[in-house]
């Protein structure tokens, strides 16, 4: 069955542009050129991934995104903006966005994301034919529930955005090992695209001033100076 892919976007050749290329990928693009519109399609459920720009009239994606992440069912978001500020990619991050693409961008890009977003569903969703990794892990105060999603510090609950908590999971079921930053776009967010460092960067720092007691001197995600990260000593 053809997956669902909501095209909230009021340019419209620019949602034409997503239009055509979701459809070469066997999709089926279901297209809204407002934010209270496209909120009202994704209600009526059946969508599998949604596409939105940041700037949209009746409701912004921002606050869009926030509304979609109020659903018990996680759908992924890929948000699309012209802005390209350092604040309002991490503003979009931390309502939920699972990537974020800045226009203009290639069309091989595009497709290169939402291919990574459903392979990172469908590794969610298949039974594992290896040994299952624990589903609660305790380190020095820090307790991560995966079944749950829950994280907690010292018994105080850290809010986590989804990438923030698969990025945080992947660590610490690593405990030791160093990953470079494109390791990390490889594992974490299912792309390998030079250039895009700077996510892992910015997920990290948000990251790190939700758990650690001083971000600045972080004990959890250690930085190795021109090699990469790790979780504990």
């Amino acid at each position: 069955m053809s997956r669902r892919v909501l095209i909230i976007e009021d340019n419209p050749g620019i949602a034409e542009l997503v239009r055509m290329h979701v459809e070469d990928l066997d999709c089926v693009a279901v297209l809204r050129d407002r934010g209270d519109t496209g909120l009202a399609r994704f209600r009526e459920g059946g969508i599998d991934l949604v596409i939105l720009d940041l700037m949209l009239p009746g409701l912004d994606g921002l606050a869009l995104c926030r509304e979609i992440r109020k659903d018990r069912g996680y759908v992924p978001v890929l948000m699309l903006t012209a802005k390209s500020s350092e604040l309002d990619r991490v503003l979009g991050l931390e309502m939920g966005a699972d990537d974020y693409l800045t226009k203009p961008f290639s069309v091989a890009e595009l497709a290169a994301r939402i291919k990574a977003l459903f392979r990172r569903v469908d590794a969610m969703a298949a039974p594992s034919s290896v040994e299952p990794a624990p589903a609660l892990i305790e380190w020095d105060g820090l307790r991560i529930d995966a079944e749950r999603r829950r994280v907690t510090v010292a018994g105080r609950e850290a809010e986590l955005t989804a990438r923030e908590f698969d990025l945080l999971w992947h660590f610490a079921r690593h405990p030791g090992r160093v990953f470079s930053r494109m390791q990390l776009l490889d594992a974490v967010w299912g792309y390998h695209h030079e250039g895009y460092e700077h996510t892992v960067n910015t997920h990290i720092n948000r990251l790190r001033g939700k758990i650690e007691q001083d971000p600045a001197n972080p004990h959890y995600i250690q930085t190795l100076w021109g090699v990469g990260y790790r979780f504990g000593n």
